[in-house]
Parts: structure tokens; C-alpha cells; sequence
């Protein structure tokens, strides 16, 4: 690919950022979470019918999810995109200081907003550039709701929605400029309902048995399997019902949710088989039953050296996002929010030296030694079943946590359209460097089979686990 191609490219990256910025702060605007991305699904769609996709929505059976393609015959080159909030991180744009626009109301404290319209603006970029100059390959769009935990990808790999797809783009908003290490724990959320007998607590609480004694004996059982499970795993529980609010009534129904992850698919079901059986005996210890219900479940995150290295040459020649002086002081008035081990643990993360800039004006090397801050995502799923690679762009200032405020606060910023803007130059580039060789297709799914050969791909979620599509109106 010549360096006149990627001129063109991203000249027609700039000539749309604007209707793509635009997007991104409708989105900001109306935040909604897991799997009720009405609004979202909605702009998403009209965006992609105003530049010629063929849109299909209701993908996987979910409202929410759509696809969008466009062109003819050669590749299939698929780009990523998200837009549900996160529940509780209202906040205004702008701001260095906590001030919800709704007290309790949703946000957007990962940077989908921003992660949807940039994936669009990549796709819509190499869509105009295969048509300019007479290239085939089919350029797609998916708009993939309820990452934050309903894992919507999983399903949607599940029914086939990636069968065809040659290569997989996509980015994540974050603190620094680099391609994004292929790291994730495969993750698992389960809801446990416990029912006992209700009685009077006082007057025959021998007749009762408490629902709620069972959830706080799983609960306890749980923290003691810490000690014996492997360091990199992690088990949290949020209590979705306790019962009632009447401690003179013993409680006869609880509900606890779980979040179950560890390093590899494997690990993660062994341990929810461990959680399962915790479940069991504090039913048994309180004479309740107790039934386990899987809401979602993703997979590790499987690397692909080939596109790593295409992309990595790509961000190398764009060089970090062009930040002014405005952007560097906004930045420096977030960081004063947070703590000194916020910004220490991203550098950690990065394998790299701290250093004096408030936004990342530098690119990662591809194999710097790291101590990765690990979480889960559903594009875990994707990568199992066609090559991934995934661009990291600075919309924050260093050491922003992402789901707080302080990401909210930047969701609409200058400096933040700039670095998705710029995330959608390495997608649409890398994209079209797979369009103009095809080596490198065949050599990223050699790397991908070879990955699968003795671990093929088995979906987290059963044929039985239906997309949780209530999950978030409870």
C-alpha cells in the first residue's frame, strides 16, 4: 500500500469526522444501558442509511444489534462497534469536578460513544476509498449493544453473524496510543436464586428458612475460595433482592448475581462449577433451594500477530493524535482528580516509564513487557472465530479509570474526538492494507487456526442461554 493511498484515506477520514463527531455526542447524550440502546441503535442506523450501507437489524434476535455492509465481491473486512452506557455515572461534559446532569442516571464510562462512531467513521472511510478507485471488498459495520455485561458478540458469533467475516477491527478509547494488547479474561455472569419459607422472625422463627442467610453463606463461602483459586481470577456479586425491607419477616427469596472470570475459557467454567457448588451447600446449610441461571458468558481474547504488526506499522507512520494546548490543560485539570497510584498503574500496565505529559504523545512498542490491567469483553468471542485486532486510543488523560465520572467528563472533549478520529485512520488503513494484500489475510487466519487447532472454539453460552434482553429493567 502506498503512502498516496493512505493521503486518500484519511483525507476522507476527515471529511466525515464531522457527521461522526456529531454522532458521538448524540450518544454521549443519551446514555442507555445493556441491551436498551434504543436511542443509540437508532442514530447508529440513520447514520449508516445516509451513507449507502445495506443495514439488517434485530441481528442475533436483539433489538440493538445491526449490521450494515456495502460494496462488492472481494474481502469481507468487518469493523466493531459499541454504544451502551454504564448505570450511575451521570456526569457533565467539560468538567473537572463530580456533577451528574441526572443524580443517579447513566453515562458513558467507557467511551463507547466514542468507540461506535469511530468504528463507523473507519468503516464509511474505506467503504468511499474500495468504490473511488473501482476495488471489490465488502466493507461491514456491526453495531454491537450490551458489552457491559451482557455480552452481545457471544450471542452473535453464536447464530453465525461472523461466518464470512475475513478480518475483525475495532478500538477501545483509553490513556494511551498503542495497539491493544490481547488480553482478557474470559468472564461468566450468573444469577443464583435462593427460596426458603417465610415466617415471623420473632414469634416462630423456627418455621422460617431465610433466603437471605443462604446468599450471605454463599457469599462467605466465596471469599474462602479466594484463597484457593488461581491469583489472576476474579469472583465478584452485586445482591439484586434481598427479600423484602421488613426484618421481622424471615426471607423467603433472595437473588445474588455473580461475575465469575478467570485467565482462559476453561479456567472460568471450572470455577463457576466451584461457585455452583458453593451455592448448593449454603442452600443445604439453610435448608432453601437454590437455582443457577446463566445470563451471559465471553471468552478470552485470542492475539493475531499479522494484523498486530500491520496496524502497529500504521500507527507508527500516523504518529500520536495531534493534542493542542487546550486539550493538554483540560487533561491536566482531570488528573488532579485522581489519585498518584491511578496514573503509576497505567504506566505499570505498559511495562514503560512514567513520564511529564497529561496526553499520550507517544506510541507503545508493540512488545513492551507489561503487567496489563485485565478486565473482559465480548470481542473475545470474534477473535476465536476470525483474526481481531484492536487499536488503543488516548481520549483520556493518562491515569483516567475508566467507569468513573472523570471518563464521562471526557466522553465529548476535543481531545477525545481527535484520538478517535485518529483510532479511525489505523482501522480504516489496516483495513484497506488487507484489501491490497491478500497475504495478509491468509497469513492472520493461518495464525488463528494454528491458535484453535488443539482448542477449538466452544461458545460460553449454551444453545439454551438466550440474550438477557430484561437484564438491565430489573
Amino acid at each position: 500500500m502506498t503512502a498516496q493511498d493512505h493521503t486518500a484515506l484519511w483525507q476522507t477520514v476527515d471529511a466525515h469526522q464531522n457527521r461522526l463527531t456529531a454522532l458521538s455526542d448524540q450518544v454521549w447524550s443519551t446514555p442507555e444501558v445493556c441491551y436498551t440502546e434504543v436511542q443509540s441503535a437508532a442514530a447508529h442506523r440513520a447514520e449508516l442509511l445516509h451513507h449507502g450501507f445495506r443495514v439488517t437489524q434485530g441481528v442475533a434476535g436483539i433489538e440493538t444489534a445491526l449490521i450494515a455492509e456495502a460494496g462488492e465481491g472481494g474481502p469481507v473486512i468487518a469493523f466493531l462497534g459499541e454504544y451502551d452506557a454504564l448505570p450511575g455515572l451521570s456526569q457533565q461534559a467539560g468538567l473537572c469536578q463530580h456533577q451528574p446532569v441526572e443524580p443517579g442516571g447513566n453515562g458513558h464510562g467507557c467511551g463507547h460513544n466514542l468507540l461506535g462512531s469511530g468504528a463507523m467513521l473507519a468503516a464509511v472511510a474505506l467503504k468511499d476509498f474500495l468504490a473511488e478507485n473501482g476495488l471489490p471488498g465488502r466493507v461491514r459495520y456491526y453495531g454491537c449493544p450490551a458489552e457491559e455485561g451482557g455480552a452481545a458478540k457471544t450471542f452473535m458469533v453464536r447464530d453465525g453473524a461472523f461466518r464470512d467475516v475475513d478480518i475483525a477491527i475495532s478500538w477501545h478509547p483509553y490513556s494511551f496510543w498503542e495497539v491493544a494488547p490481547a488480553l482478557s479474561l474470559a468472564n461468566t455472569r450468573a444469577d443464583f436464586f435462593f427460596t426458603g419459607r417465610t415466617a415471623h422472625a420473632s414469634a416462630s422463627p423456627h418455621l422460617g428458612r431465610s433466603a437471605l442467610d443462604a446468599v450471605e453463606l454463599m457469599n462467605v463461602g466465596v471469599n474462602y475460595m479466594r484463597e484457593h483459586m488461581p491469583s489472576d481470577a476474579r469472583v465478584h456479586y452485586a445482591l439484586l433482592d434481598a427479600g423484602g425491607i421488613a426484618p421481622n419477616v424471615v426471607q423467603a427469596r433472595a437473588h445474588v448475581r455473580y461475575s465469575i472470570r478467570a485467565m482462559d475459557l476453561q479456567g472460568m467454567l471450572d470455577l463457576v462449577e466451584r461457585v455452583h457448588k458453593i451455592a448448593q451447600g449454603a442452600a443445604l446449610m439453610t435448608e432453601t433451594s437454590v437455582r443457577m441461571q446463566i445470563i451471559s458468558a465471553v471468552s478470552n481474547t485470542l492475539g493475531n500477530r499479522p494484523l498486530e504488526e500491520a496496524l502497529h506499522a500504521v500507527m507508527a507512520e500516523l504518529g500520536p493524535p495531534p493534542f493542542d494546548d487546550q486539550d493538554r490543560a483540560y487533561a491536566e485539570g482531570i488528573r488532579a482528580t485522581l489519585s498518584d497510584k491511578d496514573i503509576a498503574s497505567v504506566y505499570q500496565a505498559i511495562g514503560m516509564p512514567r513520564r511529564a505529559v497529561p496526553l499520550a504523545d507517544f506510541l507503545v512498542p508493540l512488545d513492551t513487557p507489561r503487567k496489563p490491567l485485565i478486565g473482559s469483553t465480548d470481542v473475545g468471542d470474534v477473535s476465536w472465530v476470525v483474526p481481531t485486532v484492536q487499536v488503543h486510543a488516548p481520549t483520556v488523560a493518562i491515569g483516567t479509570p475508566f467507569h468513573t465520572w472523570q471518563v464521562v467528563a471526557q466522553g465529548k472533549s476535543p481531545g477525545a474526538h481527535k484520538a478517535m478520529v485518529h483510532a479511525a485512520k489505523a482501522m480504516a488503513a489496516t483495513g484497506l492494507a488487507a484489501v491490497r494484500d491478500p497475504a495478509l489475510i491468509t497469513a492472520a487466519k493461518a495464525a488463528l487456526a494454528a491458535q484453535t487447532a488443539e482448542t477449538p472454539y466452544v461458545c460460553p453460552v449454551g444453545p439454551e442461554v438466550m440474550p438477557p434482553l430484561e437484564m438491565s429493567r430489573r
